[in-house]
């Protein structure tokens, strides 16, 4: 039974989806619908405004799918792709593993089969795994909306989300075969308890962290520890214990020490596959 009241369209292109966006005050992006059909079930679903209560169906958009290269080697990756076709791409596995393995982390089969690029990115309120991975491949979030088409670091998306009106088209990520995943998984839900992305490269160390966090956020802290020294596992529980004691936030019957200890065995694990990875 689905306890919220809502109406429906599927627009055939995205400039008819913009509009039908920024008709509605109270309109929402429908993608793969895992996180939002759920709530719309529940009566938890939070629509923006006081209008209409819309869900604009996008994920037929032809411009919205599809993996390819970039110029400079990296990939764009089309919002409406799912986590089953990123998971199983030779590109991205070759390209962006940590995105791969995250994308393949994600629920169930099901989950994966419908799930999408974009709205696993946007899912707010949820510790989803992609946007971890996608911070540490330094990823940018391709957006379409009212003031027209713009990118944003992925780092920033994930603080702000998606703006009102807009429709994540895709994401770009740069060449980042040095990249690795590790997650420990909430056996019920299939969320993080905690799930770690890293990259080991020329322009430094990366290191992102989600679900022992209160959002995806990269620890600079731990970076500027690491930096020009061992990457073994006491070192890098070492830089974890300096981290501020609220950075880790607890919940599900753990405590906070306990996170950031198992953020820190996870980052450990994680930048010994990204330093195994062959290169080029």
């Amino acid at each position: 039974m689905i306890l919220t009241e809502f109406d429906y369209a599927r627009p055939a292109t995205l400039t008819e989806a913009l509009a039908l966006l920024g008709s509605a005050e109270g309109a929402r992006v429908l993608a793969g619908g895992q996180s939002l059909l759920a709530d719309l079930r529940t009566g938890d679903a939070v629509f923006p405004g006081r209008g209409s209560r819309l869900l604009v169906d996008v994920r037929r958009l032809d411009e919205l799918r599809g993996i390819r290269r970039t110029d400079g080697g990296g990939l764009r990756i089309g919002a409406a792709t799912t986590l089953a076709e990123l998971a199983a791409d030779r590109r991205v596995r070759q390209a962006a593993p940590a995105l791969a393995a995250a994308a393949r982390a994600n629920g169930d089969p099901q989950v994966r089969n419908l799930g999408t690029v974009g709205g696993n990115l946007a899912a707010a309120g949820r510790p989803t795994d992609l946007p971890v991975a996608a911070l540490a491949a330094d990823a940018r979030v391709l957006l379409a909306g009212p003031g027209g088409r713009r990118s944003v670091p992925a780092e920033e998306f994930a603080l702000a989300g998606p703006p009102a009106g807009s429709v994540v088209t895709a994401i770009t990520v740069p060449p980042a075969p040095a990249t690795a995943f590790e997650k420990t998984a909430d056996r019920a839900t299939r969320y993080p308890v905690c799930a770690v992305a890293v990259r080991v490269g020329p322009d430094g160390l990366r290191v992102a962290v989600t679900g022992a966090t209160a959002r995806p956020v990269r620890l600079r802290g731990v970076e500027d520890r690491l930096r020009g020294g061992g990457l073994d596992t006491a070192t890098v529980l070492a830089a974890f214990r300096e981290e501020p004691p609220d950075r880790f936030v607890p919940g599900r019957g753990v405590s906070a020490e306990y996170l950031g200890h198992l953020a820190g065995v996870l980052t450990a694990r994680a930048l010994a596959r990204a330093a195994a990875a062959p290169r080029g």
